[in-house]
């Protein structure tokens, strides 16, 4: 199988892997990307990996995420048709993620979406992210864009300041009992949620974490808390994902994530980087999260994070905050 084959075939298993087929799919993978990754080979090198030892998920290396900042992480040599970037902190060095085919990313997050959500035609989407519109080149607002094409409800928009358009529209969705989702950074629907206060009972309101220091800190508890109060909410839900990654977890309340088949949540020892864990049985493993995104075929798919969570026997997983003298980030989730 030349290279183009393989890269079709390992594409096509992608999406269709179950749970039993993840393990096998996810070494092929790491040897395709220890193959033809040159930074990803580096660091495997550096810490002494044989490829050929390596037969479990827990044993395969992942690639620290401060890598996305100072390299070009990539499988071969290719012009990225797209590139998307950290929304990061004034002065830092922001990640950056080249994609040889923003279809793979697309097929990542509509699959989950529908999953999670069902198909977005059933849904008004309404965007509050003006942080990410500003800058231009958000995976998540590519994301948010693409959702609302697939809707194609004549209300669908993003918002920047004008949150009497918002409301309005929001009032008028409820009115007609619209089923609508409002996706937003966190420090947006805050502010909004404060200003105009409702009830919202035919309304997904959707946190995708970050303050990106227009607010004090808060828990996710406290934020959603707040939302539920001023929105008269049932339950918040939220958005695991980041630039680093093209595929996103889903929380529909109470903070616990569940992860699309393709992507899985794994533990890491804070202070053993190479102890790696599952959740097994009874047991609840805490500690730095590292992520398996086979989305990320053309990239790296073994990603070690700066968040740190618990991860359950099921599968979902919290996030509780970040690895001290970490960067913050602007879709770091809130501390619990």
């Amino acid at each position: 199988m030349n290279t183009a084959e393989k890269n079709i075939d390992l594409e096509a298993r992608i999406f269709a892997a179950d749970e039993q087929d993840f393990n096998k799919l996810a070494i092929d993978i790491f040897r395709f990307q220890y193959a033809q990754n040159d930074i990803y080979r580096k660091y495997c090198d550096s810490i002494q990996t044989i490829p050929a030892a390596i037969h479990t998920i827990t044993e395969i290396p992942f690639l620290p995420i401060q890598f996305f900042k100072s390299h070009e992480v990539k499988v071969g040599n290719f012009d990225a048709t797209i590139q998307f970037e950290s929304s990061g902190t004034t002065g830092s060095m922001n990640s950056k993620h080249f994609l040889k085919d923003a279809e793979l990313y697309r097929k990542s997050f509509l699959k989950a979406f529908q999953h999670f959500y069902g198909h977005p035609r059933n849904y008004c989407i309404l965007g509050l992210l003006p942080s990410y519109l500003e800058r231009g080149n958000s995976s998540l607002v590519f994301m948010v864009d693409a959702l609302m094409k697939e809707s194609n409800h004549p209300l669908n928009g993003f918002y920047l300041q004008d949150h009497d358009k918002l409301h309005s529209t929001l009032l008028h969705n409820e009115l007609l009992e619209q089923p609508t989702l409002l996706i937003g950074v966190t420090y947006a629907l805050l502010d909004f949620a404060a200003l105009y206060p409702m009830e919202l009972k035919h309304t997904i309101v959707m946190e995708t974490g970050g303050m990106k220091g227009r607010r004090r800190e808060l828990t996710r508890a406290e934020v959603h808390a707040e939302l539920e109060s001023h929105l008269q909410l049932q339950t918040v839900h939220s958005e695991y994902g980041m630039t680093e990654l093209l595929s996103q977890a889903y929380s529909k309340g109470e903070g616990f994530f569940h992860c699309p088949s393709w992507m899985k949540i794994l533990i890491r020892e804070e202070d053993d980087p190479f102890e790696v864990s599952l959740a097994f049985d009874n047991t609840l493993m805490g500690g730095a999260l590292n992520i398996i995104d086979l989305a990320n075929l053309y990239s790296c798919s073994f990603i070690a994070t700066d968040d740190i969570g618990r991860l359950y026997k099921n599968g979902s997983f919290e996030v509780e905050g970040r690895i001290d003298n970490s960067a913050i980030r602007g879709c770091g989730l809130m501390l619990l």
